[in-house]
């Protein structure tokens, strides 16, 4: 089956990636696999927009940057079924709970959450809370609502692409790995909405994202020996966390 890019992509990323009603998804997601992860990055699109869609009223209507960010945060992590935060919770408890390969990755295997997967998600929502509200007092919404969405789960794609599975029959493992041409369509991707939408930070707020994801990819591949989901998973919200301090500090 060929890597180039598909129209159909986009329903299959959405399909994986939130919990949006796309008809047929599920099934499109399995068959094209990994190819179609050059679309994963236009997930953020959608997703920001319906923050946005939340966050402009509530400005308008006098809530504050505050209660905007919670909202537009709140509408993220609907949209998304809080797949992100859930595998940011257990990479955290997996890479520090365990002292080996094997336990590790069945404590991220656990749905419970333990101290390190708390204080991840504490601080993953209150950062990208406090920059959002910082942004909104500014005035600015829609622009790095869309930028951090899409160019936060490039590291996805590319962790996909360069490391290899962890465990043989995890989700993961059974979407694929993407080709070259997958992963740069991912970066074009990013690239031109974040040109578009925040300009030249986009270079800047790029390498935070990839710094951050590389860092946790070698702690990853020397913990448990490649990517999961819930590595994925943190690669988001890590990148996420990055690119929008990032873009607090150069726009």
């Amino acid at each position: 089956m060929s890597d180039a890019p598909r129209l159909s992509d986009l329903p299959c990323a959405l399909g994986l990636l939130t919990r949006l009603p796309v008809p047929g998804d599920g099934m499109r997601a399995m068959e094209r696999g990994a190819r179609a992860a050059w679309a994963w990055p236009a997930v953020g699109l959608v997703t920001g927009g319906l923050a946005a869609l939340v966050a402009v009223p509530a400005l308008s209507l006098g809530l504050g940057p505050a209660v905007a960010a919670g909202l537009a945060l709140s509408v993220t992590v609907i949209a998304t079924g809080c797949m992100h935060e859930d595998g940011l919770a257990d990479t955290a408890d997996g890479l520090w709970g365990g002292w080996t390969r094997e336990r590790r990755l069945e404590i991220m295997g656990d749905s419970r959450m333990g101290a390190y997967g708390t204080l991840a998600l504490v601080l993953s929502v209150g950062l990208r809370w406090a920059a959002l509200a910082a942004f909104f007092a500014q005035g600015a919404v829609l622009a790095p609502l869309l930028a951090a969405g899409v160019i936060s789960r490039v590291p996805m794609v590319l962790a996909m692409g360069r490391m290899r599975p962890a465990r043989d029959d995890g989700l993961s493992a059974k979407v694929g790995r993407p080709g070259t041409t997958t992963q740069t369509g991912a970066i074009a991707v990013a690239l031109i909405v974040g040109l578009l939408t925040v300009g030249i930070s986009t270079l800047p707020a790029l390498l935070a994202a990839a710094a951050v994801s590389a860092g946790l990819a070698l702690i990853a591949r020397a913990r448990i020996g490649g990517h999961t989901g819930d590595i994925l998973g943190a690669c988001q919200q890590l990148s996420e966390i990055a690119v929008l301090l990032t873009l607090l500090a150069t726009l």
